[in-house]
């Protein structure tokens, strides 16, 4: 078969790319894996599809960890508001919640795949489901495809959108990496980012099962604070996870680990002064009562005890016999409460890929290969990361569309 693009991967940058360079006429297929276009897409944002964070370049570049400069030139051709725009204009009403993050109105990914398909029912691209086994590599240039069930598609351009190795079941396997480096590229080691982690403290698999809202997370590299946000988090068998969690995770180096902590701040509305004095209240007001048990007024019970272990004040002592040392103590805990990491979630569980393809050798404008001509990049394929909240679905489409123009204008006749 030949065709004048072939997008190799049917997930949010292989749609977007090949329906951006299809809208013009030119003859475009996806090949994909599994037996539906989206499948990762349908669980982003538990289900809800978060399609991508409503703010402004100078918010999106810094919500970018890795390689953000890199993505300067497609985000000026792909802003939030763009992509807003196109699905409003696919039929997909938007709405935009607590951190500028964009979902559909329906709460339903579901909503947003099918869009998608019809555009691509509407647009003529052909999709064809087959597993990529290796690029045809012809005089220096990428010519297309050989699938494993031995067929051939020859293309003017081709483009890897195949992801990364997170959520393994929806098809991100890794093969795309193997595709890259048989034209040369330099693959990043693919790690774990907005994952999970291991903690060391064993009171945390007491604790699963509670979430915290409206908390401080903290995190330190040494003496090095490199990470401060506002917001939830949750208790898990193996240490934490939640929003505040995976963010953080987005700015460790995995080989460092046990070289970073956290600390969560139980009560950031309050002041140390001002949580003192809270504390002060509660004793004079329960004098002959165990501070176990007054405390519930002030923390979830799960974490109770774990706090006054680290305090090494005994759950039963009675208020009145609290020594100020002991409830200065307290309060810096409550301020302050301390986990040790452990390690990463394995890679699995992560719900992006860092690593990938050396961003140095691809077209920052075109997203087209440096090294093999009519050969093009987009998406988590690339060493390319971002905070959760709707910015690596964001990396996604701007990378996709930056792909999609540059393969749209250099097709030319004399490629077949």
């Amino acid at each position: 078969m030949d065709t004048d693009h072939l997008c190799i991967g049917g997930g949010p940058a292989g749609m977007f790319a090949a329906l951006t360079a299809a809208d013009s006429g030119q003859r475009c297929v996806i090949l994909e894996q599994n037996k539906g276009l989206g499948k990762k897409l349908r669980i982003t944002g538990k289900g809800r599809c978060n399609l991508t964070n409503a703010c402004d370049r100078e918010a999106l570049m810094a919500n970018i960890p890795g390689n953000a400069k890199f993505l300067y030139s497609a985000f000026s051709r792909c802003m939030p508001q763009d992509v807003m725009d196109y699905f409003e204009c696919l039929g997909v009403p938007l709405k935009i919640e607590r951190g500028n993050r964009v979902f559909p109105v329906s709460d339903r990914a579901e909503d947003v795949v099918q869009a998608l398909q019809r555009a691509i029912r509407k647009a003529g691209v052909a999709v064809v489901h087959a597993k990529a086994q290796a690029l045809l590599l012809e005089n220096g240039r990428c010519a297309g495809v050989r699938t494993v069930d031995g067929r051939e598609f020859r293309a003017g351009n081709t483009l890897l959108a195949t992801g990364g190795i997170s959520y393994p079941r929806t098809g991100s396997t890794g093969d795309g990496y193997r595709l890259a480096q048989s034209a040369g590229h330099t693959i990043l080691p693919p790690k774990p980012s907005l994952v999970p982690l291991v903690i060391q403290e064993t009171w945390c698999q007491k604790a699963m099962g509670l979430s915290l809202q409206n908390v401080t997370l903290r995190l330190y590299h040494g003496k090095t604070c490199v990470f401060e946000e506002l917001g939830e988090m949750l208790f898990t068998h193996f240490g934490v996870s939640g929003s505040l969690v995976l963010r953080a995770s987005a700015v460790m180096r995995q080989d460092e680990s046990r070289a970073y902590r956290l600390e969560i701040d139980l009560k950031p509305g309050l002041t140390p002064e001002q949580l003192d004095r809270r504390v002060q209240r509660d004793l004079s007001e329960n004098t002959n009562r165990d501070l176990g048990n007054i405390l519930r007024a002030l923390l979830p019970a799960k974490l109770i005890l774990p706090l006054l272990r680290i305090c090494e004040i005994p759950p039963e002592t009675k208020a009145n016999s609290l020594t100020r040392e002991q409830r200065l103590c307290l309060c810096r805990t409550v301020k302050a409460l301390p986990l040790h990491i452990r390690d990463f979630r394995p890679i699995e569980e992560a719900i992006i890929t860092r690593g990938g393809v050396s961003v140095r050798e691809v077209d920052a404008k075109t997203m087209a290969s440096k090294l093999c001509p009519d050969l093009y990049f987009a998406g988590e394929i690339l060493d390319v990361d971002g905070f959760t909240g709707g910015f690596n679905l964001q990396i996604a489409f701007a990378t996709a569309r930056s792909a999609g123009e540059g393969m749209k204008s250099s097709l030319s006749c004399d490629k077949f």
